[in-house]
């Protein structure tokens, strides 16, 4: 993988990424050309137009990124590729559609964004087409030995199996330090040198699972590993490189303190995030106040009680504020006040509830809790006192959750669906830690970017 600001991307994603954004460029030159040619006009020289050639594959190039084209199953499946970079070259050229009303020296004619919409869709998806499933495939996955053929190496393996695994397990070694669970795992005492069996099947990486660490790490071996070039990784960095997610079952508080994130140098970075909080959160409440005030109307016309709904929930550091929302569920949506998860189907949820809650809608009143510096658009959901109670007595590392401001949209918010149970919680914040421990700037827009595809197919909303 490529780690990009503190954020791994891997091998034929970025690959791809590249290859579309030079067809994108190579589509918009085509268009433009094209459509000078039928009034008899030469298209003039190349450098004179860079700027609208950039705009139109740039414009195309996040929405291909927002509505999921870089995604496993977009990788894998060219009915679905086509079906999202359909849907993306639509909210592309809505998107250069306002570039162009604020800078209008960026646009290309309307004829010829025409054309280059039509080149675009043909080469991107022929490259597809081309590519097949390589691209998805073990030409561009990482060749893994793994150490332990216990519990840890089990979950390896299963990740392996996954259509977005970007890696492959060419070996297994049994390290006698527990049960073992893979039965083609290798015995370490019936390899002579693990180095050379390491480069012998050309593994780019080892990884050490151990069930047992004490007295168990093979510290000579993983040197002499370490020295022919082969990278050697522990279990908890591989997880949280290949999943996005910081896993519970294999960390300890030394990992968190010792490796690298939380880092202290984000002041810059956190006046940034300020700064775009405060004018996005404002231009938002501007442009959608007519929404929210029909949509309130429509609340309070459709059951009876107030359109706003003020409830208090943990946020930076522990502390408690008021969250706005428009309200979505029956006034008696909860007995003496006792907080209850929300459920798939919830006959608490009103009718208009149900449509607000699927379009989001209902969210649109945090750009206040935002604007007050309260919130930010991205970072944990924030949660109700009760919930916090009970899941940090149940989940290591809650509070540390709290670590960061809560957000309207977030890392777990994307990458897990709705949940409404205790497994669910902590698959969330397992994302959530990941989030806290390698924010940037980048991973901000990665999930402005990627709401967009939630927003769009809700399946997580209740």
């Amino acid at each position: 993988m490529i780690r990009l600001f503190k954020h791994y991307v891997p091998h034929a994603v970025f690959l791809l990424g590249i290859v579309d954004f030079v067809l994108l460029l190579l589509a918009a030159e085509v268009g433009w050309t094209y459509r000078l040619s039928l009034i008899d006009e030469t298209p003039g020289a190349l450098a004179g137009r860079w700027p609208q050639l950039l705009s139109f594959a740039g414009a195309l190039e996040l929405a291909m990124v927002a509505v999921g084209v870089y995604g496993p199953e977009a990788l894998t499946s060219l009915r679905f590729a086509l079906a999202r970079l359909l849907v993306a070259i639509s909210i592309g050229v809505i998107l250069l559609s306002a570039v162009f009303f604020l800078v209008p020296e960026l646009s290309l004619w309307r004829s010829n964004l025409f054309y280059s919409m039509i080149a675009a869709a043909g080469l991107l998806f022929g490259i597809r087409l081309l590519l097949g499933k390589t691209l998805g495939g073990a030409a561009f996955k990482r060749r893994l030995v793994v150490l332990g053929a216990g519990s840890r190496a089990q979950r390896i393996k299963a990740l392996a199996a996954g259509r977005s695994a970007g890696f492959v397990v060419v070996g297994y070694i049994a390290m006698n330090d527990g049960p073992r669970e893979i039965p083609e795992a290798i015995n370490r005492e019936a390899i002579h040198n693990l180095a050379d069996h390491v480069v012998l099947l050309n593994a780019s990486e080892v990884v050490l699972a151990l069930e047992e660490r004490r007295n168990a790490v093979p510290l000579d071996d993983l040197l002499r590993i370490k020295t022919t070039g082969v990278h050697v990784n522990d279990m908890s960095s591989f997880i949280e490189r290949e999943t996005g997610r910081v896993d519970l079952d294999s960390v300890d508080p030394s990992w968190l303190i010792f490796s690298d994130g939380f880092s202290s140098g984000r002041r810059v970075s956190s006046a940034l995030k300020r700064l775009f909080d405060i004018v996005a959160s404002a231009a938002l409440l501007l442009v959608t106040f007519p929404l929210i005030i029909v949509t309130a109307i429509i609340v309070r016309l459709d059951s009876k009680g107030p359109a706003f709904f003020r409830q208090s929930r943990v946020g930076l550091y522990g502390q408690e504020f008021e969250i706005a929302k428009l309200r979505s569920m029956r006034l008696d949506a909860e007995v003496a006040g006792e907080a209850q998860w929300a459920q798939h189907d919830d006959p608490r949820i009103t009718r208009v509830g149900r449509i607000i809650r699927k379009l989001r809608v209902d969210e649109l009143p945090q750009a206040w809790n935002v604007l007050k510096g309260e919130m930010s658009f991205v970072g944990p959901r924030p949660e109700r006192r009760q919930f916090v109670d009970g899941l940090a007595s149940h989940l290591r590392y809650y509070a540390e959750r709290h670590m960061v401001k809560p957000g309207i949209t977030g890392w777990a918010q994307i990458n897990y669906p709705y949940g409404a149970s205790l497994e669910d919680a902590r698959h969330k914040l397992e994302y959530d830690l990941y989030y806290a421990k390698n924010y940037t700037p980048f991973l901000d827009v990665l999930i402005l970017l990627q709401t967009v595809r939630v927003v769009l197919w809700p399946e997580g909303a209740r």
